[in-house]
């Protein structure tokens, strides 16, 4: 009798074990606001516009110039703020613990307009519509709770994108970080991503992006 009794309560703990345990999600769709950083902009792009070493100026009506003084660089505008949108998909599932991860996102690259005075490929530089189309694969540490309970995870994820823009055609390779928190199918990220972005017009150039991302999830 005393068997059978302790057998029951094992089985019945085991019971409000698994059920309390949260289920697997599989799609995780996102939509956020993007600030975005310059990095290392002399270099990239301005020096690769000009083709030759370029440096910030110091309390002058221009912002940069080359080295050798016969061109100077006005930065009409850097959009800080874009926005984007993707889905994830956890092809084994995510709950609790490590999980695979693949994204696919879309966002606005920042609105870049330039003005050289001096020898320059181009008098002007204007990118205005700009879009990454961006893929990669990563790993998510969840701790997904039940129900409507609070639960966290974080994320890494590196891949490649392709670019579009009135400037012609690009592409670009990134590695992203961030975490986040969600109650149910509900969730708010927070996510840092270096991207490394190359275009071939007007002559072959490259410039960084970092932008820190908020967005918002629904995940099932």
């Amino acid at each position: 009798m005393a068997l059978a009794l302790a057998l029951s309560c094992v089985h019945a703990e085991a019971q409000t074990y698994s059920a309390d345990r949260p289920r697997r999600h599989f799609v995780s769709v996102s939509y956020g606001s993007l600030y975005t950083h310059p990095l290392h902009f002399a270099e990239h792009p301005l020096a690769d516009l000009v083709g030759r070493e370029v440096a910030a100026a110091q309390r002058e009506a221009y912002d940069y110039e080359t080295r050798d003084g016969e061109t100077r660089i006005h930065v009409r505008e850097f959009g800080r703020r874009q926005r984007g949108g993707g889905v994830t998909l956890y092809p084994l599932g995510m709950s609790r613990g490590p999980a695979l991860m693949v994204r696919g996102s879309v966002e606005h690259l920042p609105r870049i307009l330039l003005d050289f005075d001096g020898p320059a490929p181009v008098p002007q530089y204007a990118l205005t519509d700009g879009r990454a189309f961006d893929a990669g694969a990563g790993l998510v540490i969840a701790d997904r709770s039940a129900g409507w309970g609070l639960g966290s995870h974080t994320f890494f994820v590196a891949g490649v994108g392709r670019i579009t823009s009135g400037l012609g055609d690009g592409r670009r390779v990134f590695a992203e970080g961030g975490g986040g928190v969600g109650v149910g199918p509900f969730g708010v990220e927070l996510a840092i991503k270096f991207a490394w972005n190359t275009l071939t017009e007007p002559v072959d150039h490259s410039f960084f992006t970092v932008p820190i991302t908020v967005r918002g999830t629904l995940t099932f």
